[in-house]
C-alpha cells in the first residue's frame, strides 16, 4: 500500500452516458463510447500534466473503468503509474460484477488495485447486506490469490426511518448520524472476512469521526489506510473534509474525481472549451487538491 495515495478517479460510467449524451436503459452507440473514451482520455492528459507540473508520481494514481478505459488503464500500468480498476458493474443499487468472467478481467489488467463501490446501510436490508458480503468475500478472496489490492469504496445511504431521526435533514444524517453508521458498516464488513488494503470513505466533518473511522479499519492490528472521496461536492466542501483527514494519521490520501474533471469535460463536449483548456482544467483542479492536501499534512 502507498504510503500516501492522491487518487483521480473517472471510472464513472453510468453519470456521464446519461448526464452528458442522455442514454438511459440502452447500451451507447459505438460513435457514444468513442466520445466517451475522449472525455477520459481528456481527463488522463489532465492528470499526466499534473505531473508535469510537480505533483508527485509515487503518491498519485489514477481509477478507472475498463469499459471506457482499458487503453488508459493498460498506458498508466506501462508508465509506472498506480492503478486501481473498477470491479462493480455501473449504477446498481446492489453491488453486482461488472463482467461475468470478472476474474479474467482483473487477471489481464493485474492492476495495483481492484474497487468495489458497495451501498451498504448496517442497519438496513438484512438480506441485502448478506447477499453483497458474500459476493464481497469472494472477490476479496481472489484478489488475496493474486497479489492485487483490494480498494473498498463504502457507501452509507439514509434509510427512511435515519433520514426522519433527523427531520429528514440530509446534513443532519451526513453530519450525525452517518459517521456511527459508517463505523458500523465497516466493522460488519471485517466481520464476515473482507479486509481490504484501502478504504475510499465519505468525507465527515468532525475530526473524532475520522479519528473513529480510523480505529475501525485499523482494529485488531490491520494497517488499512482510508482515502476520502468527493462524492461530486462542490470545492468548499471537499475542501473542509480534506482538511480534517489530511492531519489523521491512518487517512492516507483522497479520491476526487467529479469536482476535478466535471465542468473540463462538459465544457469540451458543449465546445465552450477546446481541448487543450479542458485538460488544463483538470490539471489545475487536480494539482489544486494535492497542494491543498500536502499542505495540511505537512503544515
Amino acid at each position: 500500500m502507498q504510503e500516501e495515495m492522491l487518487t483521480l478517479p473517472f471510472d464513472h460510467r453510468g453519470t456521464i452516458t446519461e448526464k452528458l449524451y442522455g442514454i438511459k436503459g440502452r447500451a451507447p452507440t459505438p460513435e457514444e463510447t468513442a466520445a466517451v473514451k475522449e472525455l477520459k482520455q481528456i481527463v488522463y492528459d489532465g492528470f499526466k500534466l499534473a505531473l508535469q507540473q510537480g505533483v508527485p508520481k509515487e503518491k498519485t494514481g489514477i481509477l478507472v473503468d475498463e469499459q471506457f478505459g482499458l487503453e488508459i488503464l493498460r498506458d498508466a500500468k506501462k508508465n509506472g503509474i498506480t492503478i486501481t480498476q473498477t470491479v462493480e458493474k455501473s449504477g446498481q443499487e446492489e453491488f453486482q460484477f461488472d463482467y461475468p468472467d470478472w476474474k479474467k478481467h482483473i487477471q489481464d489488467v493485474m492492476p495495483n488495485y481492484a474497487k468495489v463501490l458497495v451501498r451498504l446501510n448496517a442497519e438496513g436490508d438484512s438480506a441485502l447486506n448478506e447477499r453483497q458480503l458474500k459476493r464481497l468475500k469472494e472477490l476479496g478472496n481472489f484478489l488475496r490469490s493474486i497479489g492485487v489490492g483490494y480498494l473498498f469504496e463504502l457507501i452509507v445511504a439514509a434509510t427512511p426511518a435515519q433520514l426522519q431521526s433527523v427531520g429528514g435533514a440530509k446534513e443532519r444524517f451526513d453530519s450525525e448520524v452517518r459517521p456511527k453508521l459508517m463505523v458500523k458498516g465497516i466493522k460488519m464488513i471485517q466481520d464476515h472476512g473482507i479486509d481490504p488494503a484501502i478504504w475510499k470513505l465519505e468525507g465527515v466533518d468532525k475530526k473524532e469521526d475520522a479519528e473513529a473511522l480510523v480505529r475501525q479499519v485499523r482494529a485488531e492490528g490491520r494497517t488499512a489506510g482510508i482515502i476520502t472521496l468527493g462524492r461530486g461536492e462542490n470545492k468548499d466542501k471537499v475542501r473542509e473534509w480534506l482538511k480534517v483527514g489530511a492531519k489523521i494519521p491512518g487517512v492516507i490520501g483522497f479520491a476526487v474525481g467529479r469536482t476535478v474533471f466535471w465542468d473540463a469535460i462538459k465544457g469540451f463536449k458543449e465546445k465552450t472549451l477546446s481541448r487543450e483548456q479542458a485538460v488544463e482544467m483538470v490539471a489545475r483542479n487536480y494539482k489544486e487538491f494535492v497542494d491543498l492536501w500536502e499542505g495540511e499534512k505537512n503544515g
